[in-house]
């Protein structure tokens, strides 16, 4: 009896595959034949401009994925769901933004003020605020960090009013600092054109992510950080402050979206809701890699950032956001978990 309840049950689940992958087939194809048009131009004649869009998604994609990646960390220990993740983002930008405007610093060599800020933040809100809320519902999570999020935007919007500001880079169209003259300006890789300021962003945030990735992998607050994130009841039975633990890891978290503001200040206007989109997308990203995977967030970034760019050539005149919820959507249906999370027994 049991062998053949066990039976069927598999038997439903490959059906169920089955149906997932067929619905998917023919999305794709309604896809195909609705855009086919352009999408033969884009490999034909247009192929500069679909390799300049493949380009500039993978440079934002390392920016959406160190983002996400801060979100995941919070998730993934804390089991909160961050919606003020953005509003600390800009509230990094303008750290860095003023310190730009106040002392002529160049706006990378900020990075170490904003993060140094967004982590003490970081701190501080899980240590007054959410740690108040941990083990409640979910929806007290929820309105406790939109609540935050409002509360840090229009706190900006006093302080700063809505006009948008932008921070230049004296050395993006012409000479590089220290003495590095003889690079061309923009960079050009593969026929395609690479701004100076994406491609620092891009590389700026491989190297944190990876940075983060050791940290998580090979040290002791790493080995601590994984062992709460697994069993907190467990990790405290060892000797893990779990308190503590918690504390550093939104700070951790808070100091990943700091860096990434800093890193895009150069090429985003800046105002008080500036992290209000990069904030839809993190989500989007961190279920789309798996609730809690960190280099999940990262691998999903980069795919969102390319489909993100790919689908405003593509689908001309509509929001680059139309293909990204696709791609989150379809995920989601043949892979709930996300493509790097663990199914669920």
């Amino acid at each position: 009896m049991t062998a053949g309840v066990q039976t069927g049950a598999v038997a439903g689940a490959q059906r169920q595959k089955v149906v997932r992958w067929a619905t998917t087939g023919v999305v794709l194809l309604a896809i195909a034949l609705l855009q086919g048009d352009r999408i033969l131009e884009l490999v034909g004649p247009g192929r500069p401009v679909l390799l300049q869009a493949l380009m500039t998604g993978v440079l934002l994609g390392g920016v959406y994925g160190l983002v996400s990646m801060g979100l995941s960390l919070i998730f993934g220990v804390l089991h909160i769901i961050n919606f003020a993740h953005g509003a600390m983002m800009t509230v990094g930008m303008y750290a860095s933004f003023l310190l730009v405007a106040n002392t002529g610093l160049d706006p990378y060599a900020t990075i170490v003020v904003s993060v140094a800020l967004l982590f003490v933040i970081g701190m501080a809100v899980q240590k007054l605020l959410i740690n108040r809320i941990m083990g409640q519902p979910l929806e007290n999570q929820l309105l406790l960090t939109l609540g935050l999020a409002i509360f840090i935007e229009n706190a900006l919007l006093l302080a700063f009013n809505a006009t948008p500001r932008a921070v230049q880079l004296p050395y993006a169209r012409g000479v590089l600092p220290l003495g590095f003259t003889d690079i061309q300006l923009p960079f050009r890789v593969f026929g395609t054109v690479a701004s100076l300021p994406r491609t620092i962003a891009f590389v700026g945030a491989l190297v944190i992510a990876g940075g983060l990735y050791v940290l998580l992998q090979r040290t002791k607050l790493g080995t601590s950080i994984r062992a709460v994130a697994e069993n907190p009841n467990g990790a405290s039975l060892v000797g893990i402050n779990v308190p503590r633990i918690y504390v550093l890891t939104f700070g951790l978290g808070a100091g990943c979206v700091g860096a990434a503001g800093v890193l895009v200040l150069p090429f985003l206007s800046l105002e008080p809701t500036t992290g209000e989109t990069f904030n839809i997308l993190a989500f989007v990203i961190v279920v789309l890699g798996g609730l809690g995977s960190v280099m999940g967030a990262l691998l999903g970034g980069l795919l969102i950032g390319i489909t993100q760019e790919l689908g405003g050539v593509i689908f001309i005149g509509q929001s680059k956001l139309l293909p990204v919820f696709i791609v989150f959507i379809l995920v989601l249906f043949l892979r709930p978990q996300g493509l790097f999370g663990k199914a669920s027994e």
